[in-house]
């Protein structure tokens, strides 16, 4: 009997995530069809988040281990908190400028470069069939940027690359960050939720938004209602995304998540032609299923890796799987796989 109990509840966590992220990509690219601020757009989502934290808190749903303002903890998680709001900018950009259907495709360098950024920054040396795995990835990603013959928008693969990059970098400097906060996952979802949204605040102005959030405002710009409804509703979603995507690792194994993942992004390619018209050549086929070949190829060499002992004395550490996860919850599963 426990072990039926056991297999809904690893079904429902699933199917939750699955369907969260699923939400959450289509909502972002609902509502940036229709604004011109998309740094506006986050800062309501993750304002949103915010709330809801509070209130989760308040009713105690959820209990947040450290709900101050610690100057040490702030100053401690800054650079994550600065490769986390470039990560996510970056990641509406992209959206923004290409079709949700090729969304993945345009970030399909975020595991080469983790493993990258984990071998600069972290010493984590890398097998060659994790390299070989890394290759496949590189090479589906090549095929649907230059070689499908379809005209794409370079800046939303320039910003797709960048978010990939920027979202490498957050994994990596997010270990040292979970030091800071004593290892818990909600504060650190907490503390990069808060102090992302007050740190995105100023750029707003600086990057010359102000004049399409006071159109928005007032009434005078297109889009206010969907802007509304897909705030609150993307904020929720990235706030649901925070529990669900440790859940996720948590109830499961690592290729069951990663295989999650995969059905989620085919979803996405097909959900994007149903609901934005949005056009699936062969070649961005290929190259989704190339990306997502490869990056199960590597979970599933990362599970064989970690059954093997390993040498009391080496002085690498395993490359985490956490940085695949797209959407504004995937902090919050990162130190429970590093």
């Amino acid at each position: 009997m426990s072990e039926a109990v056991n297999r809904v509840h690893v079904a429902a966590t699933v199917s939750f995530y699955l369907v969260a992220a699923l939400a959450m990509i289509m909502v972002n690219k609902w509502v940036l069809n229709v604004t011109s601020a998309p740094l506006f757009f986050l800062l309501s989502q993750l304002i949103i988040a915010v709330i809801l934290f509070c209130l989760c808190h308040t009713l105690k749903i959820i209990t947040l281990p450290m709900m101050r303002l610690d100057p040490h903890v702030v100053k401690g998680l800054a650079p994550t908190i600065i490769f986390n709001i470039l990560s996510l900018s970056f990641g509406n950009y992209s959206l923004r400028f290409v079709d949700a259907s090729f969304y993945q495709v345009a970030r399909g360098l975020l595991l080469p470069f983790t493993v990258l950024t984990s071998y600069i920054m972290l010493l984590t040396r890398p097998s060659i069939r994790v390299l070989l795995s890394c290759s496949i990835i590189t090479s589906g990603f090549f095929i649907g940027v230059f070689l499908d013959g379809t005209r794409i928008s370079r800046l939303g693969v320039f910003f797709g690359i960048s978010s990939s990059l920027m979202t490498a970098l957050h994994a990596a400097v997010m270990k040292r960050g979970f030091r800071v906060v004593e290892g818990s996952a909600l504060s650190m979802s907490w503390y990069s939720n808060l102090l992302s949204s007050v740190l995105l605040m100023p750029f707003i102005i600086i990057l010359g938004e102000g004049p399409a959030v006071l159109d928005l405002l007032s009434g005078h710009g297109e889009g206010l209602w969907t802007f509304i409804v897909g705030s609150a509703v993307s904020g929720s979603v990235g706030f649901l995304l925070s529990i669900a995507g440790a859940l996720s690792i948590k109830v499961t194994s690592p290729i069951t998540h990663m295989i999650s993942s995969a059905i989620r992004g085919v979803a996405a390619s097909f959900l994007g032609v149903a609901l934005f018209g949005d056009v699936l050549t062969l070649g961005r086929v290929w190259a989704i299923i190339i990306i997502l070949g490869g990056s199960i190829y590597y979970t599933w060499i990362k599970h064989i890796e970690s059954l093997a002992p390993q040498p009391s004395s080496s002085r690498y550490d395993q490359v985490a799987m956490k940085e695949l996860e797209e959407g504004k919850g995937k902090e919050r599963w990162e130190y429970t796989k590093t």
